[in-house]
């Protein structure tokens, strides 16, 4: 199989990069590059003639034709996205450009490139589309797990835009017969994210010594999907989903922030004490909760576990302490990015 990729050099597509490469026969990664885009991600795959990486634009449908065209490629798998709440919140604008246009003009693309190909390669073709529960909206304590069939009810501006372009997907299946399929996940966590996310956050804060934000009561809850998890999840729709389908990818581990922080904190104390003895659970501190917080999400994975034999290797306890031990392994990786050097890695590649 030829991949194309986009999105490749940010935190879950960095990942799935990485695990798939040696299942492939090429796989094209294009990557915008960026304030979240690290090839510091990549560097294990760099010299790797599978792997093909191209600094660009989901936008620029020149080039997406393109690379479909000269690497003759079967399957896209599409992560390019603004992800990050906070910042949908400051500039919504950027959100809608990337998430809703580059997505209409990459579905474009990608149609018109396969409506061109043999019968038989047009049959095989797939265009996967990587999305988020929070298109779903907020829970109450009480309610039922999302599923493939709730209704949509985004609340920030970036999950607006993510409903935005999973409409977009489906209409270029049901209007155009383009093969897609897509999946909506739960928070991810893991090796590689980028340190504005809450767990790399907490744990390069503690490191440092400084206060661990917290936003609120500490009581919004998440269901928290290791990463290789979902890499894992996505390769396995890709090759065996059903047309057309959504397919809920999520941890079975709903947690509240602050229990988070916490377990993080205890994880810490065990695995780097701290030198006055102290534990990190000192430097929690509340702050204002952010405008529209939902207060809970869960996903109902039931539909992928039935059809496609999927499960999450990782518990939260299993999966937390891999990501821990990680990022203590790894700490100029997180260096890299808050020095601002990650940046000055891309000059030669824009």
């Amino acid at each position: 199989m030829r991949l194309l990729v986009t999105g490749g050099a940010g935190f879950i597509g960095a990942n799935f990069v990485l695990q798939q490469l040696d299942r492939v026969e090429r796989l094209v990664n294009l990557d915008k590059l960026t304030y979240a885009g690290n090839l510091a991600s990549l560097r294990p795959v760099e010299n790797d003639p599978r792997h093909v990486f191209v600094a660009g634009d989901i936008g620029d449908s020149e080039l997406v034709a393109k690379l479909l065209d000269e690497h003759a490629i079967d399957a896209v798998v599409n992560f390019a996205a603004e992800s990050h709440v906070d910042r949908s919140i400051d500039g919504p604008e950027a959100f809608v450009q990337t998430n809703v246009v580059g997505t209409l003009r990459l579905l474009q693309a990608v149609r018109t490139y396969w409506t061109q190909l043999a019968q038989d390669r047009k049959s095989a073709f797939r265009f996967l589309h990587v999305s988020t529960d929070e298109v779903y909206g907020s829970l109450r304590p009480q309610d039922p797990a999302f599923t493939e069939e709730t209704p949509f009810a985004p609340n920030s501006p970036y999950a607006a835009s993510k409903a935005g372009s999973d409409h977009l997907v489906r209409a270029y299946h049901h209007t155009f017969g383009l093969p897609v399929l897509t999946t909506n996940c739960s928070n991810n966590y893991g090796p590689r994210q980028f340190p504005e996310k809450l767990i790399p956050l907490m744990i390069q804060k503690a490191l440092e010594g400084l206060a661990l934000p917290i936003y609120g009561d500490g009581q919004n809850i998440r269901d928290w999907l290791y990463v290789r998890d979902h890499t894992t999840a996505i390769r396995l729709v890709l090759d065996r989903g059903r047309v057309g389908e959504t397919y809920n990818v999520g941890g079975l581990n709903e947690q509240a922030n602050l229990s988070v922080v916490d377990t993080l904190c205890a994880l810490l104390d065990e695995l780097r004490p701290r030198a006055d003895g102290t534990s990190y659970t000192t430097l929690k501190t509340f702050v204002p909760d952010r405008p529209g917080h939902d207060r809970r999400y869960a996903i109902d994975c039931t539909k992928i576990t039935g059809e496609l034999g999927w499960q999450p290797a990782e518990s939260f306890t299993t999966g937390l302490r891999k990501t821990v031990v990680w990022y203590l392994e790894h700490q100029d990786w997180s260096a890299n990015i808050t020095s601002g050097k990650y940046r000055q890695e891309r000059l030669g590649v824009l």
